[in-house]
């Protein structure tokens, strides 16, 4: 078999992102460690440890980490998940392959200590570390990897159901060796799906109790077993002394606490006052005004609270109120332009968060990606020309911007615009009220889940009112909004769309047609576009960083020109607190913090 050989990209920072210097290709994989969705790993096979993990910190102690929500169950991987407990990914589960957050898409070998595919990426093989071993002690084989393929094929969620069922067909020459036809797919994503695929134990899991939500806790290959869990409020983990992979170089300097005890709260508030009190470790701050103004306290002053501004090279997203457009009164486009219309960010941004925020123009906003700003290249146009109407002339051009005010809370030029878009529509204003010319009212409700929510969702629906619209804002705790969520029994309802440096297969469960009747798939909007189907297979199917980057632009443009979300705002950093007992890397990943951070490369320091 030939040697996994490739041309090593040129790398240069701009703006905190990655940008890769020429266009990449890399020929096959063969038998490598490790594999990039575009050119080469960045790290030679014999690296010690990942750059952003410190091979020397202390090991032991305890970590105390606190989410909002509430569980019923331990499994992430059925349709039931919506309530699943948090921090059991990774650290509990393990995929075939891990990924580097110094990478845009690069997969290292963990479970799989290898990968072969070929220059189409239409057939995948994973060699398997024969150490790999499950909490229980026994080996992970192939029986093993096969077993999880077609449970969540059958099973799992409705993204992994989608791409598995693509696949012809899986098969072990021999118990460490699991190869998948992928002829006919055209997607070179693929076999970085399969590598991120979790392997669960073939003589533990119950495939006839799997859709069940369960609190027993799960026998799997990671660092930590679930020690104890108090239902809905609390799970601790222990890590376990007979880790498999603990002296991989892959797992150097990671999982280095021994304890980690994860209270769930329903109320951010109260959130935020237990980690005042010290009975949570660590932060991820999405407050501005109470960034500013909220940790004025004795712990901050005194030094028991680490205050920190971090910067992130991550796209960063989409966060707004989704349309459901599978409801009538959303199925014109120009209603959901003007309704967005309405949103006065500088108004909102000023009284509400200090001006600390920036309006976000784009699904992959402070990156490359995005195409705000950008007129269309050839090669985007080219993409495109099938679907004559399916991006606005402005968009097509870079010239579009979404509508902004003088931030006085009294700026008639949103108004003018919106009744201007929705009389089009069919709208006009009778007795105060905008109706249909059916005399039906322009009326709608807006679901929320917590205070920041509410807060924003009553400010806009004081917006609508200025022009007889009627939105009601309906607070429901965090169960019936997932459960309510999952079903699309909606009208409006907050979004959240993270975005990758490498975006792929998951935007079709995000944005593809298939997935707008897909129970609990992300697809909020309801989306049904020839032209967004067809963007996603051009970045599926991208061979050069270039080509890549042009897809994910018309994507861009696609999902701008439907206004199926009202953007709201994003942080160009991130912001973050901590106990002054912990300490990370002085290198922290290129594309940010997450809310599992100090429980993967994190550490305590001695007392």
């Amino acid at each position: 078999m030939p040697a996994h050989s490739c041309l090593r990209p040129l790398l240069a920072i701009a703006g905190g992102l990655l940008l890769a210097a020429a266009p990449l290709a890399c020929a096959f994989a063969a038998d490598a460690p490790s594999i990039a969705m575009h050119g080469a790993p960045a790290l030679p096979a014999d690296f010690s440890h990942l750059p952003y993990t410190n091979p020397d910190a202390l090991k032991g102690g305890k970590l105390a980490m606190c989410y909002l929500g509430t569980f019923d169950s331990l499994n992430p991987f059925n349709l039931k998940a919506g309530s699943t407990a948090q921090g059991l990914n990774t650290n509990v589960f393990e995929t075939l392959m891990t990924r580097s957050l110094d990478e845009p898409f690069t997969l290292y070998g963990l479970i799989a200590r290898s990968i072969d595919t070929d220059v189409a990426r239409d057939e995948v093989t994973f060699h398997l570390d024969p150490q790999a071993r499950f909490s229980d002690g026994s080996a992970v084989t192939a029986d093993d990897v096969i077993f999880t393929f077609n449970l969540l094929k059958q099973k799992g969620r409705p993204q992994q159901r989608a791409a598995f069922s693509l696949i012809r067909s899986v098969d072990s020459p021999d118990p460490l060796t699991v190869h998948f036809d992928l002829r006919g797919l055209n997607d070179r994503e693929m076999p970085m799906t399969l590598g991120l695929m979790p392997v669960l134990p073939k003589n533990h899991v119950d495939p006839k109790a799997f859709d069940d939500t369960s609190l027993a806790p799960p026998i799997a290959t990671g660092p930590y077993r679930v020690a104890s869990v108090v239902p809905g409020q609390r799970l601790t983990l222990q890590k376990n002394p007979d880790y498999w992979a603990k002296d991989k170089p892959i797992r150097r300097g990671m999982f280095n606490v021994d304890t980690v005890t994860i209270d769930y709260y329903r109320d951010a508030n109260g959130m935020f006052e237990a980690f005042k009190a010290g009975l949570c470790d660590y932060r991820l701050e999405t407050d501005p005004t109470r960034w500013t103004t909220g940790y004025d306290i004795p712990a901050v002053r005194d030094g028991r609270i680490t205050k920190e501004t971090v910067h992130s090279g991550l796209p960063k997203g989409m966060e707004g109120f989704a349309f459901n457009t599978r409801r009538p009164i959303f199925a014109d486009v120009l209603v959901r332009e003007a309704l967005g219309d309405m949103f006065d960010f500088e108004w909102i941004d000023a009284v509400l968060f200090n001006g600390l925020y920036r309006r976000t123009d784009s699904f992959f906003a402070d990156s490359e990606l995005a195409s705000t700003g950008r007129p269309a290249d050839a090669t985007e146009r080219s993409l495109l020309a099938p679907f004559p109407h399916a991006v606005r002339p402005d968009i097509l051009a870079g010239t579009w911007r979404q509508m902004t005010t003088d931030g006085s809370g009294r700026d008639r030029r949103p108004a003018q615009a919106a009744l201007a878009l929705l009389k089009q529509a069919g709208y006009d204003i009778h007795d105060g009220l905008l109706v249909s010319r059916a005399g039906e009212p322009l009326s709608f409700e807006i679901m929320v889940t917590n205070r920041s929510q509410e807060r924003l969702a009553l400010a806009y629906s004081e917006s609508l009112a200025r022009i007889g619209v009627v939105a009601h804002v309906r607070s429901v705790d965090e169960v019936q909004y997932q459960r309510r969520r999952q079903a699309f029994d909606f009208d409006m309802m907050f979004g959240t769309w993270t975005a990758s440096p490498s975006p792929g297969a998951e935007q079709r469960s995000r944005w593809g047609s298939a997935s707008a009747a897909q129970e609990a798939s992300f697809n909020l909007a309801g989306a049904r576009s020839p032209a967004i189907d067809a963007m996603i297979a051009a970045m599926l199917s991208a061979t050069s960083q270039d080509d890549f980057v042009a897809a994910v632009r018309a994507y861009d443009r696609v999902l701008l020109s439907g206004f199926y979300i009202i953007p709201l705002y994003h942080s160009a950093d991130q912001w973050v607190a901590y106990s002054a007992m912990l300490r990370h890397p002085e290198h922290l990943p290129l594309f940010g913090l997450s809310n599992t951070s100090p429980i993967e490369y994190w550490w305590r320091k001695a007392p």
